[in-house]
C-alpha cells in the first residue's frame, strides 16, 4: 500500500512552489490535478514527466474508488488544485477522508494558500480567525450573513470578480458600513493589489474600479 501525498502549488508566482514539492511531484507514480491543462503548464515548467489523471468537484465523487484501488496495489498519488493547498476551496477534502478512512497514510505539505498571506497583510487580528471561504450564493446566504455578523474574530472569505461589489454591499447592510475591510488581490501576482479601509469605503472603490483576478476578503469581526 503506498501513501497520498497533497501538494499545494503556487498561487500566482511559480517561485513559490517547494523544493519538497517539486521532488515529490517527480517522484510518485501519479498526479491527480483539478485541471490537467493548467497544472500541465506547470509541471512543464519545472520538467515533471509524471503521468497526470483528472481529480475536480465534478467527477471527485466517481473517481475516489478507484484512485483507492490504484493506491492499495502500492501506487504512489500526488494530489494538486490549480492553485493553492488542495482541499482549501478545492477538491481533496473527499480523497483525503476516504484514505483515513482505508488506512492509507495521507501526508500534506506546507506551501501556499491564498488566506494566509492577505489575512497577514490586511493588518487586522490574526490571533484568532475563521476562514469562510465562498459565501453560499442564494439558499442560505442570509442565513449565513445573520450568524456572521455577530462573530467577533477577524472573517475571511474568498470571492469572485463579478460578485466582489455585491457581497460588499451586503457586508455594509449585515455588519455596518463601518466594518473595517481589507481586500486582496491577485496575490504574488505582477498586479497584486490590497485595499483597506471601511466596507463602505471599499465598496465605493470598487464600484468605481471593476476589479478583475483571484480575490481574498478579510472583515474585522464585531467588538
Amino acid at each position: 500500500m503506498s501513501k497520498l501525498f497533497i501538494v499545494p502549488t503556487p498561487i500566482g508566482n511559480l517561485k513559490d512552489i517547494t523544493f519538497r514539492a517539486v521532488e515529490v511531484l517527480k517522484a510518485v507514480d501519479l498526479i491527480l490535478a483539478e485541471d490537467t491543462r493548467t497544472s500541465g503548464k506547470l509541471l512543464k515548467h519545472f520538467e515533471i514527466t509524471t503521468p497526470m489523471q483528472s481529480h475536480h468537484m465534478h467527477n471527485e465523487h466517481k473517481t475516489v474508488e478507484g484512485i483507492l484501488q490504484k493506491l492499495k496495489a502500492g501506487t504512489s498519488i500526488a494530489l494538486i488544485s490549480d492553485a493553492g493547498t488542495p482541499a482549501i476551496s478545492d477538491p481533496g477534502f473527499l480523497l483525503s477522508r476516504a484514505c483515513i478512512e482505508n488506512d492509507i497514510e495521507v501526508e500534506c505539505l506546507p506551501g501556499a494558500t491564498a488566506f494566509v498571506p492577505a489575512l497577514v497583510n490586511s493588518g487586522l487580528p490574526n490571533d484568532k480567525f475563521v476562514f469562510e471561504g465562498f459565501l453560499p450564493v442564494k439558499k442560505g446566504r442570509q442565513t449565513r450573513l445573520l450568524l456572521l455578523a455577530e462573530e467577533t474574530r477577524t472573517m475571511i472569505f474568498y470571492e469572485s470578480p463579478h460578485k466582489l461589489v455585491k457581497t460588499l454591499g451586503h457586508f455594509c447592510e449585515y455588519f455596518g458600513e463601518d466594518r473595517p475591510v481589507s481586500v486582496s488581490r491577485e496575490l504574488t501576482k505582477l498586479y497584486e493589489e490590497t485595499v483597506r479601509g471601511t466596507a463602505k469605503e471599499i465598496l465605493e472603490y470598487y464600484s468605481n474600479k471593476p476589479p478583475k483576478g483571484e480575490i481574498v476578503v478579510v472583515v474585522g469581526g464585531k467588538k
